[in-house]
């Protein structure tokens, strides 16, 4: 009687545990415990093999670098590749202490071949302890990988594009850049081991850039604008410029055609300004233009014009064949205003010759202006050639094409001064046209079939653009760029690499969206102290003269 009640409670308990569902899912649960947490294991060990085979790949790829580049500076012989490639590679390993060992190491070396072509081949491998897969019968997870170095047939051509405009002179923005790019020289003209084996352009710019007055008998300068009348005056000439003589006032004034009088062409030597016309001497009756302001055509603010309209009065008066000239009035009262004379030596003194130029080229014709098409003969517009322009604030530095010449190009970059508006874009054209073998007016050395070469183009600018030869408008000037920037990076048969700099003191502008775009794969900096400039130039000869990674 006494066990009675405890049976039939027992075997009611049991009963309901057979009918009974909600422990199902615990049981589930328990069920497929096992094989969640093995997935869950064997994602961690794995994942903690990947990393250790990408701190093994980085470190190999490092040691193969720095073994290579003392191979060739001398440093080390061929006997001490080995050694010296595990001790880099002890240094750079970041992987878990004892999953590689330093005997598992080993480097090949291969002395150039028929192309000139070295190499050294890093191999390493590892072995990871497992913490959860060796549950299923993997205790450890090997690893390996493999770094080749190549380098003996690259040859490097760069381009430096500097900042010379008026702002340089801030700051210690000049000083700062003159000194980080005469040392980018001095460890780039390390890579020469051969000649050949690297050339340098310097590209000063401003708004124009100096190609130096010894190319005054070029045939790829055009002359028209250079010796063009003001472009304002073609069809604005006002009536007290057509009546105009010896004598007479002044018919210009900055707000009413931007420029002045002065008593002979402006661009001669003792010209001063004055308020009439002079009625002795050789200029009697010339009217001569002085500097432009810019106030009517801002592309034009400080651009002088190289001539003098001659006047001629009289009932014989006529333009000849001139045909910027123009007349009023008949008879003994008729006026004649001839621009730069009829071309007799009684006018000579109105038309300065191509002497007196200093040097300055500005933008190309659209759509020449965005191209490295080679200059024609042909001055009719749209033109190939260089156009001359006569700018008040054309630079001392001029453009100096590809050389090897350590020392002559640090001089020419010692040489810089600044002065000027900002014209990023001539610049850039300019630098482009140095990197070409046949297509430029500075055009570089032939390449040698037999290597492969890099083309770099280093930009640095101080500012935002602010004149071209056509506007003051900043989007406007940017535009041309944007449209010159994709052209270089678009050239598939001779790539080029942009690496652009911009210097903005304390964050005075914005960023420059332009020059930005106009890096390669992200290689814009901007720095906002002098003092930044050296490490910037440093980042990027890091990128340019670094041996490649083959695998």
């Amino acid at each position: 009687m006494f066990r009675l009640p405890v049976v039939r409670r027992i075997g009611r308990q049991l009963a309901r545990f057979a009918g009974a569902e909600q422990g199902n899912i615990a049981v589930i649960f328990a069920i497929v415990l096992v094989p969640v947490l093995g997935f869950v294991g064997a994602a961690v060990d794995y994942s903690r093999a990947v990393h250790a085979r990408s701190s093994l790949q980085a470190a190999l790829d490092s040691a193969a670098l720095m073994v290579s580049k003392d191979l060739t500076n001398g440093t080390i012989t061929e006997i001490d590749i080995e050694t010296k490639t595990k001790s880099y590679f002890t240094g750079l390993y970041t992987g878990r202490t004892g999953t590689v060992s330093t005997g598992d190491i080993h480097t090949s070396y291969t002395p150039k071949d028929s192309s000139g072509i070295s190499n050294i081949v890093v191999t390493g491998s590892g072995i990871m302890q497992t913490d959860f897969m060796q549950i299923a019968g993997y205790p450890t997870l090997p690893f390996n990988a493999t770094s080749t170095a190549a380098w003996g047939n690259t040859r490097m051509r760069v381009a430096m594009i500097l900042d010379n405009t008026g702002s340089m002179a801030q700051n210690g923005k000049m000083s700062a850049m003159q000194t980080a790019a005469k040392d980018m020289i001095d460890t780039l003209s390390g890579y020469n081991k051969q000649t050949g084996d690297v050339y340098i352009s310097i590209v000063p710019f401003a708004k124009d850039v100096n190609v130096d007055t010894a190319n005054v008998g070029a045939s790829w300068i055009n002359w028209t604008e250079w010796e063009a009348e003001p472009p304002f005056l073609v069809n604005n000439k006002s009536n007290s410029f057509n009546s105009a003589i010896a004598g007479s006032s002044c018919p210009f004034t900055n707000s009413s055609q931007g420029f002045t009088c002065m008593d002979r062409p402006a661009t001669l030597s003792g010209a001063n300004s004055v308020n009439n016309i002079p009625s002795s001497g050789t200029y009697s009756g010339y009217i001569c233009p002085s500097i432009d302001s810019g106030n009517k055509l801002a592309g034009k603010s400080g651009i002088y014009y190289n001539g003098c309209y001659t006047t001629v009065t009289g009932s014989s008066a006529s333009c000849g064949s001139n045909t910027s000239c123009t007349c009023t009035g008949t008879g003994s009262s008729k006026i004649c205003h001839l621009w730069r004379g009829d071309g007799t030596a009684a006018t000579a003194a109105a038309a300065p010759g191509h002497g007196t130029w200093t040097g300055c080229i500005n933008d190309r014709d659209q759509n020449y202006d965005t191209l490295n098409t080679a200059p024609g003969s042909g001055s009719s517009a749209p033109s190939t050639q260089f156009y001359a322009e006569q700018w008040s604030g054309c630079l001392p530095a001029t453009v100096f094409p590809m050389s090897n010449q350590w020392q002559t190009l640090k001089d020419q970059i010692t040489a810089m001064s600044p002065s000027g508006n900002t014209n990023q874009a001539v610049g850039l054209a300019w630098g482009w046209q140095s990197l070409s073998t046949t297509n430029g007016p500075i055009a570089a050395p032939a390449k040698a079939s037999n290597y492969i070469y890099k083309d770099y183009v280093v930009l640095l600018s101080d500012g935002l653009n602010t004149q071209n030869r056509w506007s003051t408008s900043q989007s406007s000037i940017d535009a041309r760029q944007e449209i010159l920037c994709a052209n270089v990076k678009g050239d598939t048969t001779n790539p080029v690499t942009i690496f652009t700099i911009q210097v903005n003191i304390n964050s005075r502008d914005a960023k420059s969206q332009v020059l930005q775009d106009c890096a390669t794969n992200g290689n814009f900096q901007m720095i906002t102290s002098s003092s930044q400039t050296s490490d910037a130039f440093k980042n990027i000869l890091t990128q340019i003269s670094k041996l490649r990674v083959a695998k």
